[in-house]
């Protein structure tokens, strides 16, 4: 990496190491007077075929949309801050805290976000799983600028649909700090009865203690291909794992070492904790708000009834665990029973846990390492046993466009990309995949990887194919294909990616945008 893009952007206590620029954060600052070359970038590649972000017909699809004329409004600001670890303290950036403060509002609300950038580098904030507006999705150089450090930005949006859903930033692997939060929109006719409710984040934490994301990126980016033939190896090396494998995830779990697991931003040793009443009756809504770990997440001496996935309902489904990957979210009924009762999120494949305490009467608190019998059992809930509800599943209909999404790469190059290209943050439209207002979109998604990926669109939610969920990220096993529909009735400019913010960062992303 070359002086120039080298910036020093904060020392962290004790560690004496600077954070580096990422690939795309540097190649979008490449590209001379600004971030606004980069937007215009985005906006005139093939400018007559592609609805831009601020087009007439996005303003036009938030008009439709209506809303209620209700509006909450927050100010997130993005600064350095501390983080206590148990007695380690973690220099990162956050939201004020780790996690932020959730936003709360009703569907059909207008949410007026306020993002206020006191970083040293600039940022942006992206609304996970969201169909909302094009040109407030957060993603540059796509939808918009970068938010400048020292700068302002002003989010603005009708919030359609109720569900879990959560905020980050979609800038360099931004992700892999504290900059994150819930995003709760309230269903004013919520079917669920319960008498309480729990947001669990759960996050693979090492910024500021082993490293930061961007020296990670670094490494990463590197290859892994002088460590060939040590894959059936536990070991760490570095900042990295080696052997890390998942009969779930279908073999390969991961490949960044991270010193801690947190639960709503608490390690094993000083958990989490929430306190209920015997037989009362929780929803629990699980993000996953990881860079590069799935987590299976279990209660000891608790069964666990799956209600909704990505924030749209499907047909109950009781289990003992629940596997997450990066970006997933689940809610959860649970019937408590009297005492104190371990909540693991097993780091899937890595041999390590999250670890919080549920308690509703006396008794000691269990330790962080108890045996969860839960997580033993074959009886898991992922995307592959839940059906979507009646109310939500989309109508029966033949595809009018089918597109295929290959994601390519290995471990041993670093050279995750789609369709075998590498996405370029200078040409963001390069590879673009077209299609048309008012069409029902078949997507393949063929996973020809060693690896299994957490594939994320942006804008929209699809259904799995044979009446399975409704979500906006579904994880891919190495060398298995997944087939989704949805309907194009969100225009603009929309990213496709891997959510492992590592894979995203090195270029298994794309666009998926609407033409005139």
């Amino acid at each position: 990496m070359s002086p120039a893009s080298r910036l020093p952007l904060r020392h962290d206590s004790g560690l004496g190491i600077e954070r580096l620029w990422s690939r795309r954060a540097f190649l979008g600052l490449g590209l001379g007077v600004g971030a606004a070359a980069t937007l215009a970038l985005a906006s005139c590649t093939s400018s007559a075929a592609w609805v831009n972000p601020d087009s007439a017909a996005v303003r036009d699809r938030e008009r439709q949309r209506g809303g209620n004329g209700k509006t909450t409004a927050v100010t997130l600001t993005a600064a350095s801050a501390s983080l206590d670890l148990a007695g380690t303290t973690a220099q990162t950036f956050a939201y004020g805290a780790v996690p932020a403060p959730i936003i709360r509002l009703g569907a059909g609300d207008t949410l007026k976000a306020t993002v206020r950038n006191q970083l040293p580098v600039e940022t942006s904030v992206h609304w996970h799983g969201l169909a909302l507006r094009n040109d407030m999705d957060g993603v540059p150089p796509v939808t918009q600028q970068p938010i400048a450090a020292g700068g302002t930005f002003n989010y603005e949006f009708i919030a359609p649909d109720p569900g879990t859903y959560w905020f980050h930033p979609h800038v360099g692997a931004q992700l892999d700090s504290g900059l994150y939060g819930a995003l709760i929109i309230e269903d004013p006719t919520e079917p669920l009865s319960y008498d309480d409710e729990w947001v669990i984040v759960l996050d693979d934490w090492l910024d500021g203690v082993t490293a930061t994301p961007e020296q990670i990126l670094a490494e990463l980016s590197r290859g892994m291909s002088d460590m060939g033939g040590m894959d059936d190896m536990f070991m760490r090396m570095g900042n990295t794992l080696m052997g890390a494998t998942s009969d779930l995830l279908g073999g390969d779990a991961g490949d960044v070492y991270y010193p801690h697991y947190l639960i709503n931003g608490k390690p094993a040793a000083d958990p989490a904790q929430f306190t209920g009443t015997p037989g009362g009756r929780v929803r629990i809504r699980l993000i996953n708000a990881g860079g590069d770990t799935a987590f299976r997440i279990a209660i000891g001496g608790h069964r666990l009834t799956v209600t909704h996935t990505d924030g749209f309902p499907v047909e109950p489904v009781e289990v003992d665990s629940v596997l997450l990957g990066m970006g997933e979210r689940y809610d959860l009924l649970v019937t408590l029973g009297d005492g104190a009762f371990p909540l693991v999120a097993q780091a899937e494949g890595k041999r390590e846990r999250a670890f919080a305490v549920v308690r509703t009467g006396g008794g000691g608190a269990p330790a962080s390492d108890v045996k969860v019998t839960e997580l033993d059992s074959d009886q898991v809930g992922t995307a592959a046993i839940l059906t979507a509800t009646t109310g939500v599943a989309l109508d029966a209909k033949a595809a009018d466009r089918e597109i295929t999404l290959t994601l390519t790469g290995s471990m041993a190059d670093y050279d995750w990309g789609i369709n075998g290209q590498r996405f370029d943050p200078t040409q963001p439209l390069r590879d673009a995949q077209a299609v048309r207002a008012g069409e029902r979109v078949r997507l393949r998604l063929v996973n020809e990887t060693e690896m299994w990926h957490p594939f994320h669109l942006h804008g929209h939610t699809y259904q799995h194919s044979d009446g399975g969920p409704r979500k906006d990220t579904s994880i891919i096993l190495p060398k298995q294909t997944l087939t989704i529909d949805f309907d194009a009735d969100n225009p603009g400019q929309w990213a496709a990616h891997c959510h492992n913010i590592y894979h995203a960062e090195t270029g298994m992303m794309t666009v998926i945008g609407y033409q005139t």
